[in-house]
């Protein structure tokens, strides 16, 4: 299959904290001789590669040499069920939020509490995403990925994958395997999670007692819708930094200086405090850095009201790990994936 890439491409379009950067390259692929002939012609021409999904949780800070390769291949279907469980696989361009709301409509539960994430479903395990009391890990199979050093497919299981809080295999080894499909094991009756009280608190304000599938997912688009700033209206990347988890002692400690601390206690013995509610009482909320600035309503969320570069984005939040770490004496980790000139 012959290639030829856009070249010179402004990626604003196609990242959701809307900056303005330039692949030296571009490309958009929709079905596997496509990405294979993309990827060959990177290699031929000893460019690197940069995959890209929906562009949801990525800083941009400056131009991107090589080629961008944004993944467009969708489709779903059912590969395997029994009286409990139904196998669905889901193509890496698919978006993660319908996707979500598609299965509960087919009456399978085990995503409702992932609703509205942004993104696709191929970038999903790359984040191990995740969101009141359940990870991507607990639902997936198996992943199909494209390795790129001898262009084979390969299935990895979930031990495969190697998931942290927020990480992945695909993370550490960024480039080498494309992820193609997703294989999500979901459930005809519901388990239910609601172990987080912003749900149960959403489902008792609606005067729901006893809640189904699509009650939960619900609750968490409207706590999402109420926290959250829509990046069609106001541009940003979602959760821009990690909850930060640390010892039971250290836990402990700061709870005696700041009893109203948020913290959550984790089976290993270790303990995650919230991240925006570091963020909000150390008083960074007015921060802002050009057009780059903390979201009012949602600390956790770094906004780009309009001209914002990627240096200005990690300048602020540089600003903000900075004075996390002197008030408290925790260290937070961004979550998105720095790309381009400036990175690192």
């Amino acid at each position: 299959m012959s290639f030829q890439p856009q070249e010179q491409v402004d990626l604003r379009p196609y990242n959701t904290l809307g900056i303005s950067a330039r692949a030296r390259y571009f490309t958009s692929v929709r079905i596997q001789p496509q990405l294979q002939a993309a990827m060959r012609w990177a290699l031929e021409n000893d460019q690197p590669w940069l995959l890209l999904g929906g562009g949801s949780n990525l800083v941009l800070a400056g131009d991107v040499p090589g080629l961008v390769i944004r993944l467009e291949m969708t489709g779903k279907r059912v590969v395997h069920e029994d009286d409990e469980h139904v196998w669905v696989r889901v193509q890496a361009g698919e978006n993660w939020h319908e996707l979500v709301r598609w299965t509960l409509e087919q009456g399978w539960s085990g995503l409702e509490n992932l609703s509205l994430i942004p993104g696709t479903a191929g970038a999903a395990p790359v984040q191990n995403i995740g969101a009141y009391g359940v990870e991507l890990e607990d639902v997936l199979q198996q992943v199909l990925v494209l390795d790129a050093l001898d262009f084979g497919l390969k299935h990895l299981s979930v031990e495969d994958c190697q998931f942290g809080y927020r990480d992945s295999l695909f993370k550490r080894e960024p480039g080498r395997r494309v992820i193609l499909s997703i294989d999500l094991r979901l459930r005809r009756q519901p388990q239910l999670q609601l172990e987080y009280g912003p749900v149960r608190a959403e489902l008792e304000r609606r005067g729901i007692n006893e809640p189904t599938a699509l009650d939960v997912s619900d609750a968490v688009i409207a706590i999402r819708q109420s926290k959250l700033p829509d990046p069609a209206v106001v541009s940003n990347a979602g959760s821009f930094f990690k909850n930060p988890v640390i010892s039971a002692d250290q836990a402990a400690e700061l709870k005696r200086q700041y009893p109203e601390m948020v913290q959550y206690p984790l089976a290993n013995g270790q303990v995650k405090l919230a991240a925006g509610w570091l963020i909000e009482q150390a008083g960074c909320k007015d921060k802002a850095v050009g057009d780059a600035a903390v979201h009012r309503q949602q600390a956790l969320v770094l906004v780009n009201h309009g001209r914002a570069s990627g240096k200005d984005v990690l300048t602020l939040a540089a600003q903000i790990r900075d004075d996390i770490a002197c008030r408290y004496g925790v260290t937070l980790e961004i979550e998105p994936v720095v790309i381009g000139a400036g990175a690192g």
